[in-house]
């Protein structure tokens, strides 16, 4: 399948999942959205079809109306296309593109949520390890970022959770780079390269260590990110 092609299946999975990113808006992106004579002249037909006849004027009153509501629907789309560079996350087929406006000037593997649960032995407390889905920004940019482990990884590996600030913290864990999304999802490097392209994290999305140099050096503070 093409890129286009893929494209277009994406934003059928965007709809799928109900993203908050308008999926209509994502094919315009991607140039899958158009509205030809072929479906103007369905839209006649379908008038024409209409249970009361209409006058050959009436009729071109209503082609003139159905025009002007498609020219104002495609205006009103335009504006919801995200401009300059902005970066798209499959979290199905696990691929990141990297976007500067309609064209796609990256598109890498990366790893997203595994989906399974975790239940705390000790207490009420689960987690769902999904990489969420809707429209997001980026919120802070950091090098050599730090891992401050929290209480669930170490309930997942069997371990009592420390009593120190300072077993919690790990290093070279997160790769060279990272970019905060928000209530601690982030898009960050890894040191399971093998497993890029497969659904194997806590939530966050691993990309790998040049991929992840090219998207950390294009994006900025508030560029807008994409999750479907």
């Amino acid at each position: 399948m093409n890129l286009r092609g893929r494209f277009v299946a994406l934003v059928g999975a965007a709809a799928a999942a109900g993203c908050v990113f308008t999926a209509v808006s994502f094919a315009l992106v991607t140039g899958s959205f158009s509205i030809s004579s072929a479906n103007r002249g369905a839209t006649e037909a379908a008038v024409v079809s209409a249970d009361v006849p209409l006058s050959p004027a009436a009729l071109q009153k209503e082609v003139g109306r159905l025009e002007a509501s498609r020219k104002k629907l495609v205006a009103k789309i335009a504006r919801l296309q995200p401009q300059g560079v902005w970066v798209l996350v499959d979290s199905g087929a696990n691929r990141i593109y990297l976007m500067d406006g309609e064209q796609v000037a990256l598109e890498a593997l990366c790893s997203t949520g595994k989906g399974t649960r975790l239940k705390d032995p000790n207490g009420p407390r689960e987690w769902v390890f999904n990489t969420p889905r809707g429209e997001f920004e980026i919120r802070t940019k950091k090098l050599d970022p730090v891992w401050v482990k929290p209480d669930w990884d170490f309930i997942e590996n069997g371990e009592p959770l420390p009593k120190m600030f300072s077993e919690r913290v790990e290093r070279d864990m997160l790769g060279d780079y990272a970019m905060d999304l928000g209530d601690g999802y982030l898009i960050h490097g890894t040191l399971y390269k093998r497993a890029l392209g497969m659904s194997v994290t806590h939530g966050c999305v691993r990309v790998g260590d040049a991929d992840l140099e090219r998207i950390f050096k294009a994006v900025h503070i508030g560029t807008k990110v994409y999750i479907i």
